[in-house]
């Protein structure tokens, strides 16, 4: 029995909790992973999970097992990053979660620059709008924009941006351009779905020092982030969509911006990865170009 890997799959039984969420980061069969949990409770002699129907339990033996691993492991990492820093050569394989167009603004092409910083870091990026469960996705970080939930991970923000309300030059020929929130009531908006809720986003605006949050009467509406813009450069109806996604169309002339003199409460974007007291250095380096290439992005938003 490999020692090392019976604890790195003990543990992501714990943290993911269940065999099949576990074998599902880990890319094998469930079969797999409870033969190892087996052969690993066989060769300490004590039972380290307790099984039900509906859930997994830590045993007081699994407990102390599991902090005593994540020590083992988190040491071990520590040795490898001194070896790595003191030969300057990182390797290693990451995966990244992230929205589709965090990646193709701003990652995918600042990426040939990491590639040529880390030739032996492979990137491997899961792409949804909807926000993921690391542990069960086996992700190694996200980057997520919105104010981070509370949890057990690390938030560590990384930037900023503002939100526009655009409509085509089309759209506002035929119906007007509005010039206050009240005037917001006669327009049509596209709806941006959230995936998880179901229920369309609400526009939000600071106004006299106070939040206003407007539901927008709605005709059209999706769930996809570069769908939503396209429904809007259609004429389909107004839009509230992040400045770095916005400005290439009102450059273009696709979109005019609308109500800029009314502002909106800016969104953080942050990077969120699990707690640990050494990360890996593959992950750690991810994590320092992203706020970099992000942070220097930001200041433009």
């Amino acid at each position: 029995m490999d020692k090392l890997h019976a604890m790195e799959t003990f543990i992501r039984v714990v943290e993911a909790g269940s065999f099949k969420k576990a074998a599902d980061t880990m890319h094998v069969l469930p079969s797999t992973v409870t033969r190892t949990i087996k052969e690993l409770e066989s060769h300490l002699g004590t039972r380290l999970l307790n099984r039900t129907t509906r859930a997994l339990s830590l045993t007081d033996a699994g407990l102390r097992y599991y902090d005593s691993c994540k020590a083992i492991l988190s040491d071990m990492q520590a040795a490898e990053s001194m070896v790595v820093q003191s030969t300057g050569a990182l390797r290693g394989a990451i995966r990244v979660g992230t929205t589709p167009s965090l990646a193709k603004n701003f990652l995918i092409p600042a990426l040939p620059e990491f590639r040529e910083r880390y030739p032996g870091i492979a990137v491997h990026f899961q792409l949804e709008d909807a926000t993921v469960d690391i542990v069960q996705r086996g992700l190694d970080c996200v980057i997520r924009a919105g104010e981070p939930p509370v949890s057990r991970l690390v938030a560590r923000p990384i930037g900023r941006f503002h939100w526009y309300v655009c409509a085509s030059p089309q759209y506002l020929e035929k119906h007007g351009r509005p010039t206050t929130l009240a005037a917001l009531k006669r327009h049509v908006a596209v709806g941006y779905v959230h995936s998880q809720s179901g229920r369309s986003h609400r526009w939000l605006f600071q106004q006299g020092g106070n939040v206003v949050t407007l539901p927008m009467p709605e005709q059209v509406s999706v769930d996809d982030t570069d769908t939503y813009v396209s429904a809007g450069v259609a004429g389909l109806g107004l839009i509230r969509v992040a400045s770095y996604m916005a400005r290439p169309h009102i450059e273009a002339g696709r979109l005019v911006r609308v109500l800029a003199d009314i502002e909106s409460p800016p969104e953080p974007v942050s990077i969120l990865y699990p707690q640990s007291r050494h990360l890996a250095p593959a992950i750690r380096a991810f994590i320092d170009w992203c706020t970099e290439v992000i942070g220097k992005a930001a200041s433009d938003w």
